[in-house]
């Protein structure tokens, strides 16, 4: 996927050398938009910025000009970032008791690899455990601007769309392992982190 654009880089970069102003720059993007809708490429709002994407409908004929299939996920790896993005910023003792069961080294390491989370702290107790939140690539792939797009708790099939770009592997998975999303609700809304603020300062 293409990397996003801010106002506040377009104004750094291309347009540097003209007196504009942000106002302006954001009149324009909305004239974009709004000229591009109804086309097969659209202008959208994502991860705090901009890009050209093309639309969802023509995915599937589009796809077969990709040889690379799209990498598998087990469902422990997805559940560990539903947790994070939804309760962030946490540490993997919140994760283990919202989920019921320990967090693999790998699991981190996959999501911290994948550029979703990142330490963005650490928890003044004991052991100071590292504090995971989500990034501005997070919200990219998965196409939400902030972390207030992210669909209601009370709604699993919502949560289950969220993570369709993501697919899940095959691997069998115990009872034991499927999410509380009792224990996961019960945590009101999700807030923006301190990498949100970073990412998309404009």
């Amino acid at each position: 996927m293409g990397k996003t654009v801010t106002i506040k880089g377009l104004r750094e970069t291309v347009l540097v050398n003209f007196n504009v102003s942000r106002a302006k720059v954001k009149l324009a993007i909305e004239e974009l938009q709004e000229d591009y809708q109804g086309r097969g490429v659209e202008l959208v709002a994502v991860a705090g910025g901009y890009r050209f994407q093309t639309v969802e409908a023509l995915s599937p004929y589009l796809q077969c000009m990709w040889q690379e299939k799209a990498p598998k996920y087990s469902r422990a790896t997805l559940e560990t970032l539903a947790v994070i993005a939804y309760r962030q910023p946490v540490t993997r003792g919140d994760i283990e008791f919202v989920r019921g069961v320990a967090v693999s080294s790998h699991t981190i390491k996959t999501l911290s690899d994948r550029h979703w989370i990142r330490a963005v702290g650490h928890k003044e107790v004991p052991g100071r455990p590292a504090l995971y939140g989500t990034t501005a690539e997070f919200l990219a792939y998965f196409g939400l601007d902030t972390l207030a797009d992210l669909p209601p708790l009370s709604d699993p099939e919502s949560l289950a769309a969220l993570f369709s770009n993501a697919e899940s592997s095959n691997v069998p998975v115990s009872e034991d392992e499927t999410v509380n999303i009792e224990h996961l609700a019960d945590e009101t809304e999700p807030t923006e982190t301190q990498n949100r603020e970073e990412s998309t300062n404009e």
